[in-house]
């Protein structure tokens, strides 16, 4: 037993030290893109959304729910009544703010857009954030990297 554990001990050391576990296809993790051809379609007030505890509005369901990008309206996941995947497929409304764990999917790549490389999403990831949690996220929004570097930080 002791053996088993000391070896099992070892194992999990070498598979955290193993970058590919921890950030690969094995551990499950995706790796979001840094652009995508669809940005264009953003609404152009993504400063003023609907809170996160805003529920579906076709069913109803509080939780589960994503923003549309394009016209700001808020519908489940496909975990519920797949209300948001209806939308993408009847008016092509692509991107979408997860209101879960702030996630952006891409529904015509097919892809997570990551929203702190991708300039456009700030304003939407950081406003989503502070209403989720009543705080800024941690990383830095164009405006923090503004003052930063007009202030010699």
């Amino acid at each position: 037993m002791a053996n088993q554990a000391s070896s099992s001990s070892t194992a999990l050391e070498v598979l955290i030290d193993d970058e590919e576990f921890l950030y690969g296809a094995e551990s499950g993790w995706v790796e979001a893109r840094t652009s995508c051809d669809h940005l264009a379609s953003l609404s152009s007030d993504l400063v003023h959304i609907p809170t996160p505890e805003t529920a579906c509005n076709r069913c109803h369901n509080p939780s589960e729910n994503w923003l549309c990008l394009c016209c700001k309206e808020v519908l489940c996941s496909r975990f519920v009544n797949k209300h948001m995947l209806e939308h993408y497929q009847k008016v092509n409304h692509c991107l979408a703010l997860s209101y879960s764990d702030l996630s952006v999917w891409c529904f015509s790549c097919d892809a997570y857009l990551d929203a702190q490389a991708i300039l456009q999403l700030h304003p939407v990831h950081e406003t989503a954030y502070i209403l989720k949690f009543g705080q800024a996220p941690p990383f830095p929004t164009t405006d923090n990297q503004a003052e930063a570097s007009t202030s010699g930080n």
